[in-house]
């Protein structure tokens, strides 16, 4: 156990608050929904780095009734004694920018929250936030209203703990709305419980209680760490070795924890953290295990005779195929690629991960070389479709992104060269395709007629999906490349916009379009290229007047807005029966159209929920739909 050195010394100012209210969006990404919720990790987060230090056990977080939020830990508590500014550090922390321990070395060794601008970040976009520090055998409180001190840090009870309560309301002034939803919170909660063996994490929401009064809770301790992090993410997959990769060791004060197992599918689901931060962009750390999985699954196959010596070694696209694996490093210094802290830049870290997965990797091979046979078995039949899958690719390449002599024959493409200003239509069956080919405004928008059901990407490999016509037409007409190849700079077009019907198979179509997406192109939806066009579903006529409306109660206050006499109402079944002129003025045309940008908040829920829908089991897909039946609306499809 560290020893307890952390007070008012340890607390350094680096400068005020005043522009946070002002510019909120500089520091929590938003003023929307999900910059509501990071208040919420930027306190956890504080709590966090006391379980790092090794003294906190318990974090508790509370979703109360007027839609505040209580953060209890049980930790050392902020410094509530008198800081060389003349206030006190709990004071200090909670009103100043930069102010914290984790910049002077003392007070945190490893720390997620780095920057130190959690908590009085916090505080100046609440309405009003309460403080509440157990310490030294007593409890004080202070609060502040707006980021202002409301009362002074007062000594409110007596306590035999320690550990530190935050109470906060978001300001209604700064969000957009701040009603916290229960189940965006459960999903980073879980995480961190995952990434921090042992640490208890227990959610509750006052807002919603049952028959006897008590509110849901979730509780999440996770023993197993990381393991049970990776057993979680293949939970409804075919598991190739059954026992997971458990790698953990320190090396030069950098932390390294790696977990791994292999699954049937055909897509790779790799994750990194540094101090608790997930690196989407990954790093060092990510290229020091790849690295050492290609380089130790190539020497071991060779060594015991499962690559054959006239057979070249296994690429790193090969040996990751399948693969579930999770690397978390705890780093004193981590140095981020810019602000946004996703990508890990130190160099040192690159070679630490290399040795201590090689390592951990060599002697899990001798100790279970049957999984190690099924592991480089999946990763040679890899090996062999990646040849079918390249001369399928080199069908799909063109030399630059104005190149037009190999674009798909059936693509109706815009004239304008300005990436910015276009965007493509994927349009369900050829009548569509020919109304929105006539209905277009062909000098930014271009059209890609696609013919029945896509391949279903979750249960095929490379070499199969490019073999499929419709998916190689969309990747020729992106000019983006696929998988290991894909380039976002090169794209064609800044919206890609799926238009289905709707109905059933319309909404088929889009599934299908969104798991490809997803398992080979995921940039596109990260970065909000991807959207759905959003068709009417009637058109209702009353004298010359005429409407469309986009539901079933759209159309009942529409209809009792206009009377019910003397009114046609056609219900569009599919995007075939409306003409070019209809579907321009509905669903092309910028000013009046409704398309829905796909995001992706959280890649871990999208991972398990494509697997639920579009994988191989059954059961976890009925349970699915039988658990969100009851939010499809009475539609008439």
């Amino acid at each position: 156990m560290p020893e307890q050195d952390y007070g008012a010394q340890n607390i350094q100012v680096l400068e005020g608050l005043e522009a946070v209210r002002k510019r909120p969006g500089m520091y929590i990404g938003s003023t929307s929904i999900r910059g509501l919720h990071h208040l919420v990790y930027e306190v956890v987060d504080n709590s966090v780095d006391e379980a790092l230090a090794g003294y906190a056990t318990h974090i508790e977080v509370s979703i109360n009734e007027d839609n505040s939020v209580t953060v209890v830990d049980d930790g050392r508590g902020i410094p509530t004694g008198m800081h060389e500014s003349g206030m006190s550090a709990v004071e200090l922390v909670l009103t100043k920018l930069h102010a914290g321990g984790k910049f002077g070395g003392g007070g945190y060794k490893v720390s997620g929250g780095l920057h130190g601008v959690g908590i009085s970040v916090v505080n100046a976009l609440s309405e009003w936030t309460r403080v509440q520090v157990a310490q030294d055998g007593v409890i004080r409180e202070i609060t502040f209203g707006r980021g202002y001190k409301t009362s002074e840090l007062t000594e409110i009870g007596k306590s035999s703990k320690t550990g530190t309560t935050v109470i906060f309301k978001p300001d209604e002034d700064i969000f957009e709305t701040t009603v916290f939803d229960f189940d965006t919170l459960k999903i980073r909660l879980q995480e961190l419980a995952f990434l921090n063996k042992g640490l208890k994490i227990t959610l509750s929401d006052l807002r919603n209680l049952d028959e006897e009064g008590n509110p849901r809770t979730e509780v999440f301790n996770y023993e197993g760490g990381l393991t049970s992090f990776v057993q979680f993410l293949n939970e409804n997959k075919e598991i190739t070795n059954p026992t997971v990769i458990d790698i953990e060791k320190t090396k030069d004060d950098v932390v390294v924890e790696v977990a791994l197992q292999y699954n049937d599918s055909y897509s790779e689901n790799l994750l990194s953290f540094v101090n608790n931060i997930n690196t989407i962009d990954g790093g060092t750390h990510l290229s020091g295990f790849r690295s050492a999985l290609t380089r130790t699954i190539n020497d071991y196959g060779r060594k015991a005779g499962l690559i054959k010596e006239n057979e070249s070694n296994l690429s790193g696209e090969d040996v990751r195929e399948g693969l579930t694996a999770i690397v978390s490093v705890k780093v004193l210094e981590p140095q981020f690629e810019g602000q946004t802290k996703t990508k890990l830049g130190n160099s040192e870290v690159k070679g630490i991960t290399d040795v201590i997965v090689s390592d951990g990797l060599k002697t899990f091979f001798e100790e279970h070389p049957t999984d190690a046979k099924k592991i480089i078995e999946k990763a040679t039949m890899a090996n062999r479709a990646r040849e079918a899958a390249r001369k399928a690719r080199d069908l799909t390449r063109r030399k630059n992104a104005l190149e037009v002599s190999s674009l798909p024959g059936k693509l109706a493409d815009c004239s304008e060269k300005d990436t910015s200003m276009t965007e493509i239509y994927l349009v369900e069956g050829d009548s569509a395709g020919g109304s929105a080919k006539q209905g277009r405004d062909r000098r930014y928008q271009a059209i890609l007629p696609l013919r029945g059901k896509i391949l279903n990407v979750e249960k095929a490999r490379l070499d199969k999906i490019l073999a499929n016509n419709e998916i190689r037409s969309m990747i020729t007409a992106f000019g983006t490349g696929i998988g290991e190849e894909f380039d976002i700079a090169k794209r064609r077009y800044n919206k890609i916009i799926i238009m289905t019907d709707a109905d059933v198979d319309g909404a088929h179509i889009r599934t299908l379009l969104l798991t490809f997406f997803y398992r080979y192109m995921k940039p596109l939806i990260e970065q909000g290229h991807v959207y759905i066009a959003q068709p009417p579903l009637y058109q209702i006529k009353k004298g010359k007047g005429h409407w469309y409306v986009y539901s079933d109660a759209e159309l009942a206050a529409k209809l009792d807005e206009v009377g019910r006499d003397g009114i046609t109402i056609q219900r569009y079944k599919g995007l075939g029966e409306m003409n070019p002129e209809q579907l321009w003025e509905t669903t092309m045309n910028p000013e009046n159209r409704t398309i829905l940008q796909v995001t992706m908040d959280e890649s871990i829920e999208a991972d398990k929920i494509f697997t639920i829908l579009m994988g191989d089991k059954v059961e976890p897909r009925r349970k699915f739909i039988e658990d969100n039946a009851k939010y499809v609306r009475n539609l008439d499809l």
